[in-house]
């Protein structure tokens, strides 16, 4: 092979991976929770036209996709996860046209459309479940039905197993219509559809097709792992769960019981490929699927598929969510997020997930002095980043009493425990400006209470201020958007300090320095340390609020640098300029005009 044909093979790799690179890949994505979000018709629940009004928001903002919390027709016994129609929009959201024209201004502004895709259960006024009950044709099986073990004492049968469900007590209920039980992993309104049924999987995937025949560019596919139950054995029952150990004090609870027998069963994975085939069917734009699994490292890298069939593009990325808290080191942190990376199979990248909406806020969970901290690490580590909304401002949990409270796993316990599992601290309407409902809406109302503190923490004063989170995110997400973080390599440091996290993130052209002290005290470091190869000098790009290293600061990396209290900063190190780079940089721009010219 001659040197020109190697110059070449090499100016091709070199130059033209990136801009290869498709739409998704290591992208900002950014959930909506459409009742807290905005409320176009002043009703009090947010809308499908006040997100719409958002949209121009969400493209300075610098988001590549957004995804939507359900919105689909519902019963409203869970928030709207109780789907009662599939492909019908819920007259509390709006209309089909208006998801159209949502849909459309997203295009508009070159923001991707992501839905909720709830595949595991259903409401129990969907039409499905209510042919089941009756044992129509076709529907006999089309959810977890069980007539339950005979009751020695005669009467009703008993159930079918000691199941305990998401929302506290038995996971099954006995339908008087039928005389049998029914199955829910979550509440009672949300019978489990039967997936060992031809055509539950086909209903489902003709859910698919609908929203993607529309134009939408993905789904977020909700508690995937509880897709499948273990299959009766060959007496006709299902198996009885161990005792965890925990809980052992309140039997109503999830943790009473292991749960080895309707959690990532192995069909689950190959049914997570075959939508991924349903997606990649769909040639014009990649659609992608992103999905929820509180599960083992183990079992996460499972739903990436295998060598010969794909599976998820995205499962989502709980480790530091699970294991990380406001008492947490740096050290710490780190060893979670290297540990998840080094599980991350060939080829593909990471992500991260800080917060949703079943979650308490990052400034609330892990400090509001560290929120800037978390946003930095967020967009600067390798990979796919996932922000809840409000969190680019730093909004914090709002307590909920027991008389306002809505979220039916705080409902269903008791005025003493409530709070400890109440999701609606983290669901209050996105906080906007100063103005009546922190700008959420104009009207008398509001369906969970606006933040006390709104008149300090909404976008338009934050975006007024000289300094503020909401303009350390806006910074971080241009920064996220440069090679050396999308496509660039990850070098970690070793702990200088417990509490000092320090990483390289580099490609051929930029070098970047990131510095977070999760300390309450400041700290003394030499970044030559950690890294004996750094460029000498350097300049902070982004600082958080507590930094005393404001942006523009030069910086000796090879001398001590002063890191404030829960500071963090991103450091763009100068590097000595190359000839040889330069050089080849010129030879690819004539090769590169010379290939177009052909």
């Amino acid at each position: 092979m001659s040197f020109t044909i190697i110059f070449y093979v090499f100016l091709s790799v070199f130059f033209i991976s990136a801009s290869s690179r498709e739409w998704w890949e290591s992208a900002n994505y950014y959930q909506i929770y459409p009742k807290s979000y905005a409320d176009a018709d002043n009703d009090g629940i947010g809308d499908i036209a006040g997100i719409k009004s958002k949209i121009p928001y969400l493209k300075e903002l610098g988001m590549d996709a957004i995804w939507l919390s359900p919105i689909f027709n519902s019963s409203w016994k869970d928030g709207g996860y109780d789907i009662s129609n599939f492909t019908m929009i819920d007259p509390l959201f709006g209309s089909m046209q208006d998801f159209d024209d949502l849909l459309a201004t997203c295009k508009a502004n070159g923001i991707r459309f992501i839905l909720d895709f709830v595949p595991n259960h259903s409401s129990n006024e969907c039409e499905w479940f209510l042919k089941s009950e009756r044992r129509e044709i076709g529907y006999e099986d089309f959810y977890v039905w069980h007539p339950g073990k005979e009751n020695p004492d005669g009467g009703r049968n008993l159930e079918p197993s000691n199941w305990r469900s998401g929302f506290r007590g038995s996971a099954w209920q006995w339908s008087e219509v039928r005389g049998e039980y029914y199955y829910h992993d979550f509440g009672v309104a949300q019978p489990d559809l039967n997936y060992r049924s031809a055509a539950v999987v086909q209903a489902m995937k003709d859910v698919l097709r609908f929203w993607l025949d529309k134009g939408v560019d993905g789904f977020r596919v909700d508690a995937v792992q509880h897709l499948f139950e273990i299959d009766v054995g060959p007496d006709g029952n299902y198996p009885d769960e161990a005792l965890s150990g925990n809980c052992q004090d309140d039997p109503d609870s999830y943790c009473y019981t292991n749960h080895l027998y309707n959690q990532n069963q192995p069909e689950t994975y190959d049914m997570v490929q075959q939508w991924r085939e349903l997606l990649d069917s769909y040639t014009d734009s990649p659609r992608i699927m992103l999905t929820e699994a509180y599960t083992t490292l183990d079992n996460l890298m499972l739903y990436y598929g295998t060598s010969s069939r794909k599976g998820s593009h995205i499962p989502f990325n709980f480790e530091v969510l699970q294991t990380i808290n406001v008492n947490s080191t740096a050290k710490q942190l780190k060893i979670v997020s290297e540990n998840y990376m080094n599980h991350i199979p060939a080829g593909l990248k990471p992500n991260w997930v800080l917060g949703n909406h079943d979650q308490r806020r990052i400034a609330t969970r892990l400090g509001e002095n560290r929120t800037d901290l978390y946003n930095i690490y967020l967009q600067t580590m390798p990979g796919h980043a996932i922000t809840y909304q409000g969190e680019e401002i730093g909004m914090e949990d709002v307590y909920i009493s027991w008389a306002e409270t809505q979220d039916p796993a705080a409902c269903n316990t008791n005025p003493e425990i409530f709070d400890q599992v109440s999701r609606d601290r983290a669901r209050t309407p996105m906080q906007w400006n100063s103005s009546v409902n922190a700008g959420f809406n104009a009207g008398a109302k509001t369906w969970l209470p606006v933040g006390t503190n709104y008149k300090e923490v909404n976008v338009a004063k934050q975006n007024a201020d000289e300094r503020s989170h909401h303009k350390i995110f806006r910074k971080l997400v241009q920064l996220h958007k440069k090679s050396a973080f999308r496509d660039g390599i990850y070098e970690g440091g070793s702990n200088l300090d417990e509490n000092i996290y320090t990483y390289i993130r580099s490609d051929d052209k930029e070098t970047y320095l990131v510095a977070l002290n999760f300390a309450k005290i400041e700290k003394v470091v030499n970044f030559s340390t950690n890294f004996r190869d750094l460029k000498p000098d350097g300049q902070v790009v982004v600082a958080s609020l507590s930094s005393i290293l404001q942006e523009k600061a030069s910086i000796k990396t090879h001398e001590n640098v002063v890191l404030s209290a829960e500071s963090g900063i991103v450091v763009k190190i100068n590097a000595a300029p190359c000839i040889f780079l330069s050089i080849l940089t010129l030879l690819a721009a004539i090769f590169v005009h010379f290939i177009n010219n052909l």
